[in-house]
């Protein structure tokens, strides 16, 4: 597992947790998701989008690892902390989606790029995830 950051020219990609054929490999039940989302508000000058793929296990709604691409200045090497994080916690990806994170508008949303991917996903699959 474990969390990987790499620059590219202008861009920044990063990911954390598995990959969906891994976690298929490893047991889990899972669906990936690709969002993209502003940095931060659109109406600052500057939004540049991120592109985040969530993977999460259908049967538990368990978050299992997010990849993010954006470019540089979009703090994607930051934001896959928040997804470590919750990795390190177990949190499901609905938890994850509904994180009370900083918000101003020069440099955020009210939802962050983070929990936008997340909400993504749970409207995807949500009603697939069966409560134990």
């Amino acid at each position: 597992m474990g969390t990987q950051v790499v620059k590219v020219f202008d861009l920044v990609a990063a990911r954390t947790g598995l990959r969906h054929h891994e976690a298929t490999v490893t047991g889990f039940n899972p669906a990936t998701t690709q969002a993209v989302a502003d940095d931060h508000k659109r109406y600052y000058p500057g939004a540049p989008p991120i592109s985040i793929r969530i993977t999460g296990d259908t049967t538990t709604g368990r978050l299992l690892g997010a990849e993010l691409v954006g470019r540089l200045g979009t703090e994607s090497a930051k934001r896959v902390d928040t997804y470590a994080t919750a990795l390190f916690a177990g949190l499901s990806v609905e938890q994850v989606g509904h994180l009370d994170l900083s918000y101003r508008p020069p440099l955020g949303s009210p939802w962050d790029a983070v929990q936008t991917a997340t909400q993504a996903w749970s409207r995807a699959h949500i009603p697939l995830v069966v409560t134990v």
